[in-house]
């Protein structure tokens, strides 16, 4: 197959005899490490993706607390990281103001990936507020296929994913194949619950967005997240009023669609 034939194993790793394709070296990585992989420290997962796929591994994020502890935790272990965000163009201020604060703490540029469509071409090829009659096809369009598609560049992605966020990341591992998107994909804080997130914000006095302190455990679009009440599931301000409760990032998904493409700053 095309672009995944390579002459030797990930970057770092010594060269191999015959010839693999990427698919099959990331899940022999997999499988080689998953079962010790869930008694290491989220800071030992991450060594072993940077050091293991190199340039070739980035984080995902949202820039939720879950996502700022994996940046900060990412600063202290490897420099040079590499970062990127699904950045649907309908995020709230606050998330853009944190992403520049980001930026400046760690000495990093964020990989921003957009979909093809920018908001007023959405608007003009699906109609008016696409997010309220299907909010599936919105996050497809917005989110899942942009992350596909950057996906596709790299051998590991790295997420801030929490087994006990929603049924869907319940089996979730600490190291795991992504038969949906064709990589490794590694989930440093699986185990964590939400003390252990925000513990580890203020003892490091890592930075995270005002809108936690307004209500608002899960951060996402303007047009699809609400502040909660007291004693509601962190998870009830996304897609308010509907059975939705993931945007599609972590669950399989219908085929890519062929009219979208990404378009993308700094990556």
């Amino acid at each position: 197959m095309k672009d995944q034939i390579v002459t030797g194993g990930f970057e770092g790793q010594s060269q191999v005899q015959a010839p693999l394709t990427r698919q099959l070296a990331g899940q022999i990585a997999v499988s080689e490490v998953q079962n010790a992989a869930e008694t290491w420290t989220p800071q030992r997962v991450l060594a072993w993706a940077f050091e293991t796929f190199g340039s070739r591994v980035a984080i995902s994020s949202a820039f939720g607390a879950e996502g700022m502890v994996m940046i900060d935790m990412a600063s202290r272990v490897h420099k040079n990281f590499r970062l990127f965000t699904i950045d649907t163009e309908f995020l709230f201020p606050e998330t853009y103001s944190l992403m520049e604060r980001i930026e400046e703490k760690y000495g990093i540029t964020i990989e921003k990936v957009l979909s093809a469509l920018s908001p007023e071409a959405q608007e003009r090829m699906h109609g008016e507020a696409l997010w309220k009659r299907d909010p599936d096809r919105c996050c497809n369009l917005r989110k899942v296929e942009p992350l596909r598609l950057k996906l596709s560049t790299l051998d590991a992605w790295i997420t801030s994913i929490r087994r006990d966020q929603t049924s869907v990341r319940a089996g979730a591992h600490r190291v795991e194949w992504d038969a949906k998107f064709g990589l490794v994909k590694v989930n440093p804080i699986v185990d964590w619950n939400s003390k252990q997130v925000w513990r580890y914000i203020h003892d490091h006095d890592v930075p995270y967005n005002q809108l936690h302190d307004m209500d608002y455990p899960s951060i996402g679009c303007t047009h699809c997240t609400s502040a909660v009440r007291p004693g509601e599931d962190p998870r009830s301000g996304r897609w308010p009023g509907l059975a939705k409760k993931e945007c599609g990032l972590h669950m399989i998904e219908p085929a890519p669609d062929a009219q979208i493409v990404r378009r993308a700053e700094g990556d």
